[in-house]
């Protein structure tokens, strides 16, 4: 008896003091995580896992491939001139500003056909003179593409919010109407135009936010959320001037008619008795003569 009491108690002593070293619990905690990250990733891997869910790709990333992607970074483009190299362009004519001074607002008028028309973009040249590649100021879908006898050829580009930038007097065209452009990609090659004779071989280049035209020259290498801004002034301003030019127009018609006021009226013409004196006034009567006759006799 005292022999089995040895034997248990000299075995629970080794197991105390297996349990007193410091590895023992740590070392059973890893082995307890491993073995339930162990079981966890075997039931995800099994059959059973998979069956409860129908992923199909029809209901993840290949549901509406159809619809085309949106151009989410052309509204955070910076508006850039469109001349391929910038350093070699040359601003021949800026762009009618009303409140500019009166010595640019005449420079910025263009005679054509024996008239002074508001120059409504701005006329870039190269400094040599000869030809230069016209870019795409902003990404956007090419709309109109068209030869022009006095403007010369016209490409016109749409973008997002009403904002159209147009690019004249152009030659050798390199899109068509539809092509989707890349802001920096050329489109053609700078030309002449009739309307624009004075400024040699150019690219006259304008931007219409809601069809009116505005200072392509106030927007470079600024973002075209400033663009999207109200436009109310401009819109003013060219509805000013249109009103200005009508009332000049209908200003000589209103001087060569006389109006009612400066027509003789019936009133002033002279009456018969104004015109012609009466008897009484030409002859004189029988007692002035006979008067006059007494004083000559005496």
């Amino acid at each position: 008896m005292r022999e089995e009491e040895n034997k248990r108690s000299s075995q629970s002593s080794s197991v105390k003091r297996f349990f007193q070293k410091r590895w023992v619990f740590p070392a059973i905690y890893i082995a307890s995580a491993a073995i339930i990250l162990t079981a966890v990733l075997w039931y995800q891997s099994s059959d059973n896992a998979t069956d409860k869910y129908d992923y199909e790709s029809s209901d993840l990333t290949g549901k509406k491939n159809d619809t085309p992607a949106l151009e989410v970074n052309s509204s955070l483009e910076n508006l850039k001139m469109p001349v391929k190299d910038p350093m070699d362009a040359v601003v021949k004519m800026e762009f009618y500003d009303f409140k500019a001074s009166e010595e640019k607002q005449e420079a910025a008028l263009v005679f054509y056909n024996n008239t002074y028309v508001p120059h409504t973009g701005v006329d870039f040249t190269s400094k040599d003179g000869e030809t230069f590649e016209v870019v795409s100021a902003l990404s956007g879908t090419v709309t109109r593409v068209e030869e022009d006898a006095t403007l010369g050829n016209v490409i016109e580009i749409e973008h997002d919010k009403g904002i159209v930038t147009q690019y004249q007097s152009v030659k050798d065209v390199k899109v068509e109407v539809g092509d989707k452009v890349k802001q920096g990609q050329v489109l053609a090659m700078a030309g002449q135009s009739l309307f624009g004779e004075e400024s040699g071989t150019h690219v006259h280049f304008e931007i219409r936010k809601d069809g009116v035209a505005v200072n392509p020259t106030k927007f470079f290498n600024k973002p075209v959320s400033d663009l999207h801004e109200d436009t109310t002034t401009e819109q003013r301003s060219e509805n000013n001037m249109k009103q200005q030019m009508i009332e000049e127009e209908e200003a000589p018609a209103k001087e060569e008619t006389p109006s009612k006021e400066e027509a003789p009226s019936k009133d002033e013409t002279p009456s018969k008795d104004e015109k012609t004196p009466s008897k009484d006034e030409e002859t004189p009567s029988e007692d002035e003569s006979s008067e006059s006759k007494e004083k000559t006799n005496s």
